[in-house]
C-alpha cells in the first residue's frame, strides 16, 4: 500500500490473536535492533498499544517496505545459499536471551494432526507417517536451543541481486533446536529434483562463519532433517491437501516425502558428506 508517497506492507495475522501478534511485532523489532535484516513496524495510532491494530476482525501491522524480490528455486546459487546460512545464524545469535513460545509444531501437536489425517480421505498416509515420527522422536538428541525462525523458506527472504535485503515472517518463531532450524532451511532451499550438494555446503559454511556448530549438532543434523521432512509433510496434508479437492498443488506434501526418502537413503554419514561436515 502507498500512503503519503511512501510504500508500506500491510500484514494480516491469520493464525495469531491480538496478543500473539503484538508479541511477534515486538520480537521482530528487537531482532532488527540487534542487527537482523527485517522490516521495522510502524507505530499505530495509539502508541501505547504498539504497532498492532485490528482490521476486519484480525490483528494487523504496518511494516516498512523492503525493496527486494523473493528467489525462485532456479535462482538459488551457492552465493545466495551462503547468505541465507549467514542470516539464519545471525538470527540465532541475536535471539539469545529473547523470550518466545515453545512452538506450535512439537511432536505431540504433529500426532494430533495425524489423528485428523487418519479420519480423512488421506487416511492411508497416517500409519507410515506416525511410525516414522515415533522413530525420529525416539532418536532425537539434546542439542543447543534458543530462538529459531522455523519457516525460512524462499518466500520469506528478499533479494536485491545476490544481496540479501530482508528476512520476513517470524510468526513461526519459537524456542527450539538450532540444528532443526538449520535443517528447515537446508530442506527449503537446497532441494530441486534432489538435494544439491553445492548449495548445502555453501549454506552450512555461511552458517558456521557466524555460529560454528557444536559436535552434537553435527551428529544430530540428519535426524533433525528427518523430523523437518515429517513436520512439513504432515502440516501440508492438514493445512493444504485436506482443504482442497486434490493433494495441494501449490504446497504438495509429496515434495517433503521425497526429501524424507532421500534422507533415509543417504543416512547420517551421507548427509554430513553432502553438507561438508
Amino acid at each position: 500500500m502507498v500512503a503519503g508517497g511512501e510504500r508500506y506492507f500491510l500484514r494480516l495475522y491469520e493464525e495469531q490473536d491480538f496478543g500473539g501478534a503484538r508479541a511477534d511485532a515486538a520480537l521482530t523489532d528487537e531482532l532488527r535492533r540487534r542487527g537482523v535484516p527485517t522490516p521495522a513496524t510502524i507505530p499505530g495510532a495509539d502508541e501505547g498499544k504498539g504497532s498492532v491494530e485490528m482490521l476486519a476482525s484480525k490483528p494487523a501491522v504496518l511494516l516498512q517496505w523492503a525493496r527486494g524480490e523473493p528467489s525462485c528455486q532456479r535462482a538459488v546459487s551457492p552465493a545466495r545459499a551462503r547468505a541465507v546460512g549467514e542470516a539464519l545464524a545471525q538470527v540465532h545469535r541475536a535471539g539469545v536471551g529473547l523470550a518466545a513460545s515453545p512452538g506450535r509444531f512439537n511432536p505431540d501437536a504433529l500426532r494430533r494432526r495425524l489423528d485428523a489425517i487418519g479420519s480423512s480421505r488421506l487416511a492411508d498416509q497416517a500409519p507410515p507417517l506416525r511410525a516414522a515420527l515415533d522413530r525420529v522422536v525416539a532418536a532425537r538428541a539434546a542439542t543447543p536451543t534458543g530462538l529459531i525462525h522455523g519457516d525460512l523458506f524462499r518466500d520469506n527472504v528478499l533479494w536485491d541481486g545476490d544481496r540479501l535485503v530482508a528476512l520476513l515472517d517470524f510468526e513461526s518463531a519459537s524456542i527450539g533446536s538450532y540444528a532443526f532450524d538449520l535443517a528447515v532451511t537446508l530442506l527449503a532451499w537446497c532441494f530441486g529434483d534432489g538435494f544439491e550438494a553445492p548449495l548445502m555446503r555453501a549454506m552450512v559454511a555461511g552458517y558456521e562463519s557466524v555460529r560454528p556448530l557444536e559436535d552434537v549438532e553435527r551428529e544430530a543434523l540428519w535426524n533433525e532433517a528427518r523430523l523437518v521432512a515429517l513436520r512439513f509433510t504432515i502440516t501440508r496434508i492438514t493445512d493444504y491437501a485436506l482443504r482442497t479437492s486434490g493433494t495441494g498443488v501449490l504446497k504438495d506434501f509429496r515434495r517433503f516425502q521425497a526429501r524424507l526418502a532421500a534422507l533415509e537413503a543417504m543416512g547420517p554419514r551421507g548427509l554430513r558428506s553432502l553438507v561438508g561436515l
